[in-house]
């Protein structure tokens, strides 16, 4: 029997095209959304599971497997909703797994919900690809509810891969709605941008008037862009007060900052009873002057090898009475003058204060810090890691999130302008996925976020990375600013410069005066329509509009504020 090579033809092409529309992989937006609740079901996975098999479980454990020489059984609630469960483990890897396929230099980000059958305990994710283990996320799981782990990785080459769940407690632990999301660095790229936009810029409408309100058409207009509305900033040495060249240099760029050290207690009461903060009432000084936003940078250090060395050794009546005296000190001396403290660092990786006044230390001092400064001060934690390391289990976005509603709970009204810093001391290759994603976590808390003491450690993809890293903090929603841990001293910088001795840009310092410049909004003119109006679309900011019409003897100008949340029409008075 002969076969018809037309027919033939036509059967593999309508097989190609059968196969195109069912298997061709959907391009998706990125979804910011995440829950630090602690929830009865489980909602549906993210991206209906992403690259993972059987995600939700609704064919039972069909493409799971028990890794490490685990045990696995199916479980079920009484609603009805089917779930994994790793049980009888006696060794932190033995869990739930999943063999995947990883594509090269992509971008991924995780989601699963989880539940421990006892307690609380912090379950990780791990992805085992090429001999190597790459944690991509945790969360501190309860028994009794399902809770949200949201993280991510990047891939350098592709290839088969696993992801399991390790936790150092023995309970059995519950997975459900796992999702393992792919996306290229374009696709990537392109979501971070159109979040930027929405985020940070606004479409707005001028109108200008004569005194009586009548439109004016045909006036000239011109826009200035007098302030960035989204700050960016540097931390500042003391050498800037004695450095004409270091002064040019950060005055003609940065709008905030924090001071490295000079404010901090070792800095103000080097030995007892005796406190100098001439130092920072001149950088305070130089900083107001031209108009530079600062950081109180930190009131306590939870950090021991961080005290006075005074300090370190008193009992706890005289403990007390220093930490008393140095709160009423410093907070006090320059209430109203600074837009945030930091009253107590890194109090998840530390506890100095709480080891000697009890667990409710820190709520005390956020208490003492709001009714010594009462104005619209920032009250943050500042803590490192959240954001850098996904293996470090002390700083999940879950616990900051814990500490932060333990320090509210045991003192309500610490709530009001209770804000989050983090540090963000990177080294690379930097986890922007999981960047993304611990941000996105840290969003649910609904409070101010800022980076607050940015840096990358040293490298030929350093300026590659902080770029990188900058682009993801201004293009998510949650941020509200950012500083560099980038302060100047000739002897060198903590960990990364901008600039060499002379205040020549390295490329990191060129990365920062790129941003700074795509970030604003360059002079515009126009002329208004025939009902007085004129279009533009403006970074948020403070901008000089300045009109002029033939009926006009001089130019009349204006300060606009284009904010997010504001309208967008402006009317221009002449």
């Amino acid at each position: 029997m002969k076969v018809d090579p037309m027919g033939k033809l036509l059967f593999l092409l309508a097989w190609i095209t059968l196969l195109q529309g069912c298997c061709m992989v959907k391009s998706f937006s990125y979804d910011y959304s995440s829950s630090i609740e602690c929830l009865p079901e489980p909602p549906e996975p993210q991206y209906g599971g992403g690259v993972v098999r059987n995600a939700d479980f609704s064919v039972g454990l069909h493409g799971w497997s028990a890794f490490g020489y685990g045990s696995l059984a199916e479980g079920s609630s009484p609603a009805g909703n089917r779930y994994a469960v790793a049980t009888n483990r006696t060794r932190p890897y033995q869990s739930v797994s999943q063999k995947v396929l990883l594509q090269n230099d992509t971008h991924y980000t995780l989601s699963a919900w989880l539940q421990v059958s006892d307690g609380v305990a912090d379950v990780r994710v791990v992805v085992k690809a090429a001999g190597d283990f790459i944690h991509a996320g945790g969360v501190a799981a309860k028994s009794g509810c399902w809770s949200m782990l949201k993280g991510g990785l990047t891939t350098v080459s592709g290839g088969r891969a696993e992801i399991y769940f390790e936790s150092n407690a023995t309970a059995d632990i519950w997975v459900d709605s796992v999702s393992l999301k792919p996306f290229t660095k374009e696709e990537w790229s392109n979501h971070r941008d159109a979040s930027a936009s929405t985020a940070r810029r606004k479409t707005v409408r001028l109108q200008a008037t004569d005194s009586a309100g009548n439109p004016l058409p045909g006036a000239a207009v011109s826009l200035e862009n007098v302030r960035n509305g989204f700050p960016l900033g540097a931390a500042m040495s003391g050498e800037i007060l004695r450095n004409p060249s270091y002064q040019r240099w950060f005055a003609s760029r940065f709008t905030v900052t924090t001071f490295e050290n000079e404010m901090k207690w070792y800095s103000t009461e080097p030995a007892p009873g005796r406190e100098d903060y001439s130092v920072p009432d001149a950088m305070l000084e130089f900083a107001r002057s031209h108009g530079i936003a600062v950081r109180g940078h930190n009131v306590f250090w939870d950090d021991p090898n961080q005290q006075p060395r005074w300090v370190q050794g008193l009992p706890y009546p005289q403990l007390l009475a220093a930490a008393s005296r140095r709160i009423r000190s410093v907070v006090a001396r320059y209430a109203g003058k600074l837009i945030a403290w930091d009253v107590v660092n890194e109090n998840l990786h530390f506890s100095f204060f709480e080891r000697r006044f009890g667990w409710d230390a820190s709520t005390a001092f956020y208490a003492a810090a709001r009714m010594l400064d009462t104005g619209s001060t920032l009250m943050f934690m500042n803590e490192y890691n959240t954001l850098e390391q996904p293996g470090d289990m002390a700083a999940l976005p879950a616990r900051y999130v814990q500490r932060l509603k333990q320090i509210i709970g045991g003192y309500p009204q610490n709530g009001a302008g209770m804000a989050i810093g983090l540090e963000g001391h990177f080294t690379a290759p930097v986890n922007i996925p999981y960047m993304r994603a611990a941000l996105d976590t840290l969003a649910q808390a609904g409070v101010p976020v800022w980076l607050t003491e940015v840096d990358v450690g040293g490298g030929a993809s350093q300026a590659y990375y902080l770029e990188e890293i900058l682009r993801e903090a201004y293009a998510h929603p949650a941020v509200q600013g950012v500083i560099l841990w980038a302060a100047w001293r000739p002897q060198g910088c903590y960990v990364m410069c901008l600039t060499d001795n002379d205040f020549n840009n390295l490329p990191q310092g060129d990365v920062v005066d790129r941003l700074i410049t795509e970030w604003s909004t360059a002079p515009r003119a126009g002329t208004t329509d025939a009902e007085g109006f004129i279009q533009a679309e403006l970074a948020h900011g403070e901008y000089k509009v300045t009109v002029t019409h033939p009926s006009l003897n001089t130019s009349v100008s204006q300060s606009v504020k284009v904010e997010m949340g504001s309208g967008s029409h402006y009317f221009i008075q002449v």
